[in-house]
C-alpha cells in the first residue's frame, strides 16, 4: 500500500532541509513532527503514518546529511539537529506540538524539549533517548552500529541490489513489514548513478551524531509529558535491546507523574517503527499524546 507524501522546504542558515507530510490525515488534523534515526531518513515513518490514519498529520524531517537533506552540513550533532527541528516548527507555525523521535531522533527531541520546554507539548520516544548500557562516553559509535555504517560506504550496482540488502537484513527476518514500504524506504535512500549507487546518508554525520548519542542525558531533565516505547531486541533482531527495561523503569521513576513506558513485544530496533505491529503501537501512542495535549 502506498503512503501519500507531500514535500515541505525548511530554510536554515546553511541551506534548505526537506520535510515530508506523510499519510492521509485531512486538512486541520493535529500536526505531529517526526524525527528519524541515525542512518535512516524520513521514510522510516511510512508504516507509522499508515497506521496513524486520519488521527494526526505526521511531518517527518530528513535530518541534515541524509535523504533529500544530504547536501546540508556540516555542522552536525544533536545540538544542530535540535535547532533544525525548531526551524521546522517555525516553518509549520507550530507552537507546542507533539514530537516523536526514533533512535537518534529520540535524543534530538529530548534536547529540543530540555532546551525549549515552551515549544513542546509532549514527546513520544521510540527505542531511544535514554543512556545505552555498555557503551560509555568516548566509545566509537561503530562499536554499536558496525555493519550499518559499512553499508554507507558500499556501492550498489542497481536498485534491486539495495532492495535485496534490506530484504535480507536480520531485523526483518520475521516478515512483519510491508514489502512495498521496505522497497520505498530503500529506493528513497539511494543516490548517485548505476552502477555506483550508494546510501544518501553521509558517513561523517553518523560519526559526529553517534558520539553525541553516547553523551546525551537530556531525557533525565524532561519536564513535559513523555512516553518511551521500547523493543525487546536490538539492531540485528537479537538481544540485547537498545533501551533495556530496567533503564526505562529508572527513567520513569524519576518523574512518574510525567513519564510512562510501553514495552512493545515481538519487535526489534527497526521493526518497532517499520513493522506492522510496532508501527501500530507507536501510532497509538502518538494519537494518545495528541489527544492528551489537545485536551
Amino acid at each position: 500500500m502506498t503512503v501519500r507524501i507531500e514535500g515541505i522546504e525548511v530554510p536554515v542558515a546553511d541551506g534548505k532541509l526537506a520535510a515530508w507530510r506523510l499519510g492521509d490525515a485531512p486538512a486541520g488534523a493535529p500536526q505531529v513532527v517526526a524525527i528519524h534515526g541515525i542512518t535512516s531518513t524520513s521514510r522510516a515513518w511510512l508504516a507509522i503514518a499508515q497506521a496513524l490514519g486520519n488521527r494526526a498529520s505526521l511531518v517527518a524531517l530528513d535530518l541534515r546529511g541524509r535523504g533529500a537533506s544530504s547536501p546540508v552540513g556540516p555542522p552536525f550533532g544533536i545540538e544542530v539537529h535540535a535547532d533544525d527541528v525548531l526551524a521546522l516548527l517555525d516553518r509549520l507555525e507550530l507552537g507546542r506540538p507533539v514530537i516523536a523521535g526514533h533512535s537518534l531522533g529520540a535524543y534530538i527531541t529530548c534536547r529540543v524539549a530540555a532546551r525549549h520546554p515552551d515549544r513542546v507539548a509532549s514527546l513520544v520516544l521510540v527505542d531511544g533517548g535514554l543512556p545505552i548500557p555498555g557503551l560509555p562516553p568516548g566509545s566509537d559509535p561503530e562499536t554499536l552500529l558496525g555493519p550499518v555504517v559499512a553499508r554507507l560506504r558500499t556501492e550498489f550496482p542497481d536498485r534491486e541490489s539495495y532492495r535485496a540488502w534490506w530484504a535480507a537484513h536480520p531485523a526483518f527476518g520475521d516478515g512483519d513489514i510491508d514489502p512495498q514500504l521496505l522497497t520505498d524506504y530503500a529506493d528513497y535512500d539511494l543516490t548517485g548513478d548505476a552502477p555506483r549507487l550508494r546510501s544518501s546518508v553521509r558517513p561523517e554525520v553518523v560519526q559526529v551524531d553517534g558520539v553525541d548519542v553516547l553523551t546525551a542525558r537530556d531525557a533525565a531533565d524532561l519536564r513535559c509529558q513523555a512516553v518511551e516505547l521500547h523493543a525487546p531486541r536490538g539492531l540485528n533482531g537479537e538481544p540485547p535491546p537498545m533501551q533495556p527495561p530496567d533503564v526505562v523503569a529508572d527513567w520513569v521513576a524519576g518523574a512518574p507523574e510525567l513519564r510512562r513506558a510501553v514495552a512493545v513485544p515481538d519487535c526489534n530496533h527497526y521493526t518497532i517503527a517499520m513493522g506492522r505491529d510496532g508501527a501500530a503501537a507507536v501510532a497509538d501512542a502518538i494519537a494518545a499524546a495528541v489527544s492528551t495535549s489537545s485536551g
